[in-house]
């Protein structure tokens, strides 16, 4: 009966070393076939970290606090040029510089309406200049009359506002059908952008005169 003898440890290790099976030759000369490092990788997250060191800890007085903000504050250079280049691009119209109030397709079409053309009411700062001035003159006629004309020119202003805010507002509509184009509002922007001398105006017109946006 020496099938039911147990097999001792030797004969157990030849027995494993004879059935495993050899690398082959393709394995043993392929350079990409590495073996198991034995442990799990790295998370990115991790290997930064340890790259960094550890943070910095957080400030413990005020004072401390108040020197850490002024090190970390950009520079005067720094800072006049950063307010160089966003009024530069407020100018040029770019939307992420623009006020609330003058962004979007629809004040921009507004606003290329209004810089097509001159108006009248770009003559309400000077007329208000005039204003002051008759208010210094000593000579009642001379006060007389520039009230009178500035009375005048007011009135031609405000009716034309009302015209221009009524037209702008149409053309807003049959150009953007679905946006929702107030009347008032349209009217009051369109107004005030009329009312600004050419130069003055932000953003820059981007349009000439005798121009059909």
């Amino acid at each position: 009966m020496r099938f039911l003898r147990r097999s001792t440890p030797s004969k157990v290790g030849a027995d494993t070393s004879e059935t495993a099976p050899a690398p082959t030759e393709s394995e043993q000369s392929d350079p990409r076939r590495t073996t198991g490092k034995g442990r799990p990788t790295p998370k990115r997250r991790d290997a930064e970290g340890k790259r960094r060191g550890p943070a910095a800890p957080p400030p413990r007085t005020q004072r401390e606090a108040a020197r850490l903000a002024k090190a970390n504050r950009p520079s005067r250079e720094e800072r006049r040029r950063a307010a160089d280049e966003r009024r530069e691009r407020m100018a040029a119209g770019d939307d992420r510089y623009l006020m609330p109030r003058d962004r979007g397709p629809v004040k921009a079409y507004i606003r290329d309406v209004v810089d097509s053309r001159p108006h009248l009411m770009g003559l309400f700062m000077p007329l208000a200049l005039i204003v002051v001035l008759s208010l210094l003159v000593p000579v009642p006629a001379a006060q007389q009359y520039l009230s009178m004309f500035s009375l005048v020119a007011l009135s031609t202003m405000i009716i034309e506002g009302i015209f221009l805010g009524v037209s702008v507002a149409r053309k807003a509509r049959e150009k953007f059908p679905d946006e929702q184009v107030g009347a008032l509002s349209t009217g009051w922007y369109a107004f005030t952008r009329a009312s600004q001398l050419r130069k003055l105006r932000i953003p820059k017109p981007r349009v000439q005169r005798g121009a059909n946006p």
